[in-house]
C-alpha cells in the first residue's frame, strides 16, 4: 500500500511542476501578446495618415501636398 501511495505523491508532484511550467509559459505568452499589440497600435495610429499621403503622392493622376490635405 505505501509504495502505491509514493507513486501518487510522485505523480502528483511532476503534474504540479509541469502545471508551474505552463502557468509561467502562458504568462510569458500574455506578456508578449499584450507589449506587441500595444506597439502595434501605436505604429497603427501615427503611421495610418503618412501611408495615405504616400499613397496618394504615388497615384496616378499626381497631386501635390496642398491639394491632398486641403479640405476642397
Amino acid at each position: 500500500m505505501a509504495a502505491s501511495g509514493d507513486m501518487l505523491m510522485a505523480t502528483r508532484g511532476s503534474n504540479a511542476d509541469g502545471e508551474e511550467k505552463t502557468y509561467v509559459a502562458l504568462q510569458i505568452a500574455k506578456e508578449w501578446t499584450n507589449w506587441s499589440l500595444k506597439k502595434a497600435k501605436v505604429v497603427a495610429h501615427y503611421g495610418f495618415i503618412p501611408l495615405i499621403v504616400f499613397v496618394a503622392m504615388n497615384s496616378d493622376p499626381k497631386h501635390n501636398l496642398f491639394q491632398l490635405l486641403s479640405p476642397v
